[in-house]
């Protein structure tokens, strides 16, 4: 028979035996601004996610917080992933204003007509030319969205149109945009749109098609404007991480999230929120709203109009030691050479 004291040497003897890993290490949270619904999310957030916890055999799970759950505002989501309030942030680099200058070179008017090109130069261009700007974060992919466009209670079809209008602007860059057009922009994150929009405290808003379904915002005013060839404007995301977390993960799971982030992902995440695009100008047509597309000599007055934007860029990265013109070059190439 076994005697108690037996037992008890047995069970400090497996005591010091290694356990085997629990099928989950790793929980890793995900913080957005969007509806869990919207396209983003659920097409590319939700994507990434699921393929980490795939490929990390279920030792990484990602929890998802969209509509900023954890708390704060949308301009605060980067600072959240430096702080370790979020372990990754999906954010618009454009809310917090000056911080990553070099983004701003593909959100200039005009300079975009194809999301993938531009988010695969995005990557590349992170790689050469942006490292010091994100050095406090550990970036998983780079993109824009598609063809940013007006949306407002009015038709517009020349940029006289828009004098005096109240304009929602996402970034400075396209503020400054607006207001050189005649617009008086209006700063705000997109959740605040609709909001914003059925108040009057905006006439019109700049916002990519794929977006307007998920904030209704067909219902709130009647006119489009877009434009064919270089698009009127883009956004650019990033996809971050707190940089002690992801440097804390073991080699293996770095090796999943490295998998699952970079050029390839960042291509991917352009082409397919720019894929939602025509389903919702669609709904825009079915719902009986006037959609004017401007080409040739009509979007070449807007391009002329916008040109000064692109100067004053120039300028104010040459005063801060930033050749801005070299960035245009480069973006340009990048994008002109992008195979596919």
């Amino acid at each position: 028979m076994t005697d108690r004291r037996t037992l008890l040497g047995l069970a400090a003897a497996l005591a010091l035996l290694p356990l085997p890993a629990l099928a989950q290490e790793v929980v890793l949270k995900l913080h957005q601004f969007l509806p869990a619904e919207a396209n983003v999310p659920a097409q590319i957030l939700d994507v990434w996610a699921d393929n980490v916890e795939r490929d990390s055999d279920g030792r990484i799970k990602v929890d998802r917080y969209p509509s900023m759950q954890l708390g704060g505002t949308p301009p605060q989501l980067m600072d959240q992933a430096i702080d370790g309030v979020a372990d990754v942030v999906w954010t618009v680099v454009g809310y917090t204003p000056g911080r990553f200058p070099r983004t701003e070179v593909f959100e200039l008017p005009f300079m975009v007509s194809d999301a993938e090109a531009a988010s695969a130069a995005f990557w590349q261009m992170f790689e050469s030319d942006m490292q010091e700007e994100f050095a406090d974060v550990h970036l998983l992919g780079t993109w824009v969205h598609g063809q940013g466009l007006i949306h407002a209670d009015r038709e517009v079809r020349v940029p006289d149109d828009l004098r005096g209008v109240k304009v929602r602007g996402p970034s400075r860059t396209v503020n400054r945009m607006l207001e050189t057009l005649g617009a008086v922009p209006v700063g705000m994150p997109v959740p605040a749109v609709p909001e914003a929009l059925s108040r009057g405290v905006i006439d019109a808003a700049t916002l990519p098609w794929e977006v307007t379904g998920s904030l209704k915002v067909p219902e709130l005013v009647e006119h489009h404007t877009e434009f064919e060839g270089p698009m009127l404007y883009t956004l650019t995301f990033v996809l971050a991480m707190n940089k002690a977390r992801y440097e804390g993960l073991p080699d293996d799971l770095k090796a999943v999230i490295d998998a699952n982030s970079g050029l390839e992902f960042s291509v991917f995440a352009g082409r397919t929120q720019a894929a939602a695009d025509a389903p919702a100008r669609q709904a825009a047509v079915d719902a009986g709203n006037t959609v004017v597309t401007l080409s040739g000599p009509e979007a070449q007055v807007w391009r002329n109009a916008a040109q000064p934007v692109h100067e004053a860029w120039v300028a104010e990265m040459e005063a801060a030691g930033i050749n801005g013109q070299a960035l245009i070059d480069r973006a340009r190439g990048l994008m002109d050479g992008y195979g596919g």
